[in-house]
């Protein structure tokens, strides 16, 4: 049965901490419902709200972050450069290492109650790597996974070949989800020489923009995410 799930793209150029703290209200109401849902007498239930599944879409400015088990090492750049060149750093509460988010790439933050859909992180994570796979095959590349690496590669399995298009990261609480994916679409790469992608050594980032030669039409992108995230999951979208 298809569920409902309200869309928000909130647009450009948004500071990392205000899309964060906006998860953690969303992820907060949920997790308060579910609490309540719990506590209450069963002949009441019914009248009571239900969670509310979201998807959120945003380029952010730049920002590198660092997951809650990430390496400090891993920031190949000190306090003072990143100030320079005025690129944010937060240490977050998501699985993963390190990565980057900016200009040119779209961000994807699912809110969803897995007790709704799956309550199993494997199916989720996979399934989110098969809407990037699926976008990916609509402009004629074949996006892979890599045995133990969570996200979403070329040319996994060709030593020295094997390249990053997106990376993802996420926290579950209570089964509600929050963080996401971050998928390259005409993102500039040189901020990824500045760390150590995902925690990853030796192992290269691309985009789609560098792997097809070209500028990708961004809009065009969402659509095709939002319409294969219909295909994968078993939710409609609905603008919120």
């Amino acid at each position: 049965m298809q569920q409902e799930v309200l869309f928000q793209d909130l647009g450009r150029q948004r500071s990392y901490k205000e899309i964060w703290d906006y998860q953690e209200k969303l992820l907060k109401e949920n997790t308060d419902t579910k609490a309540l849902l719990r506590a209450a007498d069963p002949a009441v239930e019914a009248a009571l709200p239900s969670t509310v599944h979201r998807l959120l879409f945003v380029e952010h400015e730049p920002v590198y972050t660092l997951g809650k088990n990430g390496k400090e090492s891993h920031v190949l750049i000190s306090a003072e450069e990143r100030q320079q060149k005025q690129i944010e750093y937060f240490h977050i509460n998501r699985g993963g290492d390190i990565t980057f988010h900016g200009p040119g790439q779209l961000v994807g933050y699912p809110i969803l109650d897995l007790e709704k859909l799956k309550p199993d992180l494997g199916w989720y994570l996979r399934s989110l790597e098969e809407v990037i796979i699926l976008t990916m095959a609509e402009y004629g590349l074949k996006g892979e996974r890599s045995p133990g690496e969570t996200g979403v590669w070329l040319d996994p399995d060709q030593k020295g070949r094997e390249r990053k298009i997106c990376a993802m990261g996420i926290k579950c609480s209570r089964w509600v989800t929050m963080h996401g994916f971050a998928f390259n679409v005409n993102t500039d790469l040189g901020y990824f020489s500045h760390i150590v992608p995902c925690g990853i050594e030796n192992k290269q980032v691309t985009s789609l923009q560098k792997e097809l030669g070209r500028e990708i039409p961004f809009d065009e992108v969402k659509e095709k995410v939002k319409k294969n995230f219909e295909k994968v999951f078993p939710i409609h979208l609905v603008s919120a």
